[in-house]
């Protein structure tokens, strides 16, 4: 008997999780959607944006500029996640690429990663292409601007309420002098929970 009322027990819960459904629909990248309050894609955007708006409109540009007669060189460094929460920094590097590269106003060098597999197909290309296409050593742009930061957090809980705080500290390096000349910061502050606070 007892065999039996498992064996009902475990096709009612299997029957019950088969009826349930899911729904997964498509929507647009740019539709802000935070379901859990944590860091997302909208974050990364947003900042990426409003940052590069910021270090591109600060005088270095023009100096720079005028000084060297050229557009500057930038790679993005490391950024580092410094917050409560698991971030996928490299999603933010790239909003960050993207959106120096599509400026214009600044040219932009492979990642250190990026220069090794180069290096690696270059090298390959010394034994095996055309000497009319190989690629020669010795030839790669040095950056000029090296831009690193930091991800910070700071949370406030209460009963099931919290409010969390993500700042962002940017800062663009001379690589030649070792001279900060740019420093950006962003904030983005959150409230999740379900209390009488009303944002």
């Amino acid at each position: 008997m007892k065999l039996i009322n498992v064996l009902l027990s475990v096709m009612l819960v299997s029957f019950l999780f088969s009826c349930s459904s899911r729904e997964v629909s498509r929507i647009d990248t740019k539709e802000v959607v935070d379901l859990s309050g944590k860091w997302n894609d909208t974050d990364s955007r947003l900042t990426a944006e409003t940052m590069v708006e910021d270090v591109l409109g600060r005088p270095w540009l023009t100096d720079f500029m005028t000084s060297a007669g050229k557009k500057p060189v930038v790679i993005v460094g490391n950024i580092r996640n410094k917050s409560s929460e698991h971030i996928v920094v490299d999603v933010f590097a790239k909003d960050i690429e993207r959106e120096l590269i599509n400026s214009g106003k600044v040219s932009f060098v492979a990642s250190k990663e990026e220069r090794e597999q180069i290096r690696e197909e270059r090298a390959d290309q010394q034994d095996f292409s055309s000497e009319e296409t190989m690629k020669k050593f010795y030839r790669e742009i040095g950056a000029d601007f090296l831009l690193t930061g930091i991800i910070n957090s700071v949370e406030d809980k209460y009963e099931g309420e919290k409010v969390i705080l993500y700042q962002v500290d940017l800062e663009l390096i001379d690589i030649e002098k070792n001279l900060k000349v740019w420093l950006g910061n962003k904030k983005i502050k959150k409230y999740i929970g379900q209390g009488s606070y009303a944002p």
